[in-house]
């Protein structure tokens, strides 16, 4: 698409790559996430109902999917608006946000938000985890997910024409469902036409993005413009990592300031700590993968918010920067993580 090719699309409209300055690819400013709910430990349940409370924060911390307030972000406008103003003032420019159909995007209040705060604001096309997926769209072909995908795209997403600049995080359990496989399937036709970037949310399986990165390529995918997320939380194994790093795509690191003892959602996965995520991306650069990492919060709950004693959008900027350059990793590095390949990645082409 020649208009399209060489920009970057914010909801504000079409920009020059080189506006973008220190960008993190995949935050959500407004989003309801109660498709997530997990009951509280026994004996907890009346945890779930309370208000969000000093005394409460560190159970919050812990269990963030059992606490059925703190998944309704989209409630906190003027508190993420007031982080993004710091997150500007912290150096911030671009936020990609990754609230796709099935957890309440809304394209008028990210249109505000960039408005009001000067950031660049790109907003997600497509479709979340299959539990999110109505009847309608599981019921849909390929052919007409596509469709959908590339009207957000060129047009305006839910009724507006504020138009989407990325398509994603596109949700994917594990095991796979059929109708997550026709929505990476009209993904990657929808790439293919328009030489869009793409996001993906894997399963929390470390063979999940292997087997993603398969149809999207089988379905005729760019991997070179698609970003695995989450992989923080994904691959442990650093020879599993290196052997998935070979596939071309972006990996994303993207839960800086999520500490867990126990993670909800998996059990059996220990989630690291900001320090070792640090580690993993350093021996990334070091094994040659500079030019393919990208780094981010995924702020999807209330508790994370800075109003709630957490960490905010501005993290990454404001405490996760000065330790990477602490162990070794030099400015220039950081730059092509946080600026240089979020450029890259979301020029259309």
């Amino acid at each position: 698409m020649p208009s399209l090719k060489g920009k970057v699309q914010t909801v504000l409209g079409l920009v020059e790559p080189s506006q973008l300055g220190y960008t993190m690819t995949h935050e959500h400013l407004t989003m309801d996430y109660t498709c997530c709910y997990y009951p509280p430990p026994s004996g907890q349940e009346a945890l779930s109902e309370t208000s969000i409370e000093m005394k409460n924060l560190f159970w919050l911390k812990q269990n963030p999917y059992s606490h059925k307030e703190n998944l309704l972000l989209h409630q906190e406008t003027s508190a993420v608006k007031e982080e993004l103003l710091q997150f500007k003032a912290a150096g911030g420019g671009t936020i990609v946000e990754n609230t796709t159909t099935g957890i309440r995007r809304d394209m008028k209040t990210l249109k505000q938000l960039a408005e009001e705060t000067g950031v660049h604001i790109i907003a997600g096309a497509g479709f979340y985890v299959g539990a999110t997926h109505s009847p309608e769209t599981r019921a849909m072909s390929v052919e007409q997910l596509t469709e959908v995908i590339v009207n957000e795209i060129l047009n305006g997403a839910d009724g507006t024409d504020i138009k989407c600049g990325v398509i994603g995080e596109v949700g994917c359990s594990w095991p796979l469902t059929e109708s997550e496989n026709k929505v990476l399937q009209a993904t990657a036709h929808a790439q293919s036409q328009l030489g869009c970037p793409v996001i993906i949310h894997p399963g929390r399986n470390s063979d999940s993005p292997f087997q993603i990165i398969r149809i999207l390529q089988e379905a005729g995918a760019d991997t070179s413009k698609t970003v695995m997320s989450h992989m923080d939380r994904t691959i442990f194994d650093e020879k599993k990592l290196l052997e998935f790093a070979e596939l071309g795509c972006y990996l994303e690191y993207d839960l800086f300031g999520t500490e867990f003892i126990l993670y909800q959602m998996n059990p059996d996965i220990d989630m690291p700590s900001d320090n070792e995520r640090i580690l993993r991306v350093r021996m990334l650069i070091e094994e040659g993968y500079e030019d393919r990492v990208l780094l981010a919060h995924d702020m999807h709950t209330k508790n994370r918010l800075k109003k709630y004693g957490g960490h905010g959008y501005s993290h990454i900027l404001e405490n996760i920067v000065p330790k990477m350059l602490i162990r070794g990793i030099s400015q220039e590095k950081i730059d092509k993580l946080l600026v240089g390949n979020p450029r890259r990645w979301l020029t259309f082409e």
